[in-house]
């Protein structure tokens, strides 16, 4: 793969980090690096921060992808890791708003680990609500599931979602995201998502990548 453009951000922690690779131009970066909160009268600080690039398609196309590695699920001393996770979520929230606020047709891309799952507070405070409520593209894999939920037609579809393992507990849960703004939700090509079955998956890593595809044409 040729991906000759990234982002490499720094945050607080200097042993863990986000990046950003892309096959095509990086043309402005601002990534978040000292972005903090007060929880129970402490300072903390997002580990790894925020990465925040516009990326340049084509000449007609752009799009700003915001990413994000929010707090582990293991416990910490220093305080609740929920907790922590959920400030860092408001924080990530905070931008997306800016952002919309500013300009509500945006391509915004708002990605990552999140390490939570879909009905817990802090993916509902990135989500929003309204106008400036962002779209969950749910990648699943492509093994012919096409029915609704049989129990609730509210309910997502039983499509086989999951992207994480974690091997204490023996179990697979979603808790890695591609949502979208509004805006380029109008470009997005829902068919072409997915999550790829690949066989001994896990020798890379215990979480699964997803796939979004888009049409590079403001709609």
């Amino acid at each position: 793969m040729d991906l000759p453009h990234y982002e490499h951000v720094r945050g607080w922690d200097t042993n863990i980090h986000v990046a950003v690779l892309s096959r095509f131009p990086i043309v402005a970066r601002r990534s978040h690096t000292n972005t903090s909160f007060l929880l129970n009268g402490r300072r903390f600080h997002v580990s790894r921060g925020f990465s925040e690039v516009d990326i340049q398609v084509n000449d007609k196309y752009q799009f700003t992808l915001l990413g994000a590695h929010l707090k582990s699920r293991r416990a910490v001393p220093e305080a609740d890791e929920a907790e922590m996770r959920f400030e860092e979520s408001r924080l990530l929230r905070e931008i997306v708003s800016k952002r919309l606020a500013a300009n509500p047709e945006i391509n915004l891309v708002v990605l990552g680990d999140f390490n939570d799952t879909y009905n817990t507070r802090g993916i509902k405070e990135i989500v929003g609500i309204g106008k400036t409520k962002l779209v969950d593209t749910r990648p699943a894999e492509r093994n012919g599931d096409n029915q609704p939920n049989p129990t609730n037609p509210r309910y997502s579809p039983r499509n086989i979602t999951w992207t994480h393992y974690y091997g204490v507990e023996d179990s697979y849960s979603r808790i890695d995201y591609l949502m979208l703004s509004p805006g380029m939700a109008k470009e997005w090509v829902t068919n072409e998502t997915y999550i790829p079955a690949i066989p001994n998956w896990g020798i890379g890593s215990d979480h699964r990548p997803v796939f979004a595809t888009f049409e590079a044409a403001n709609k």
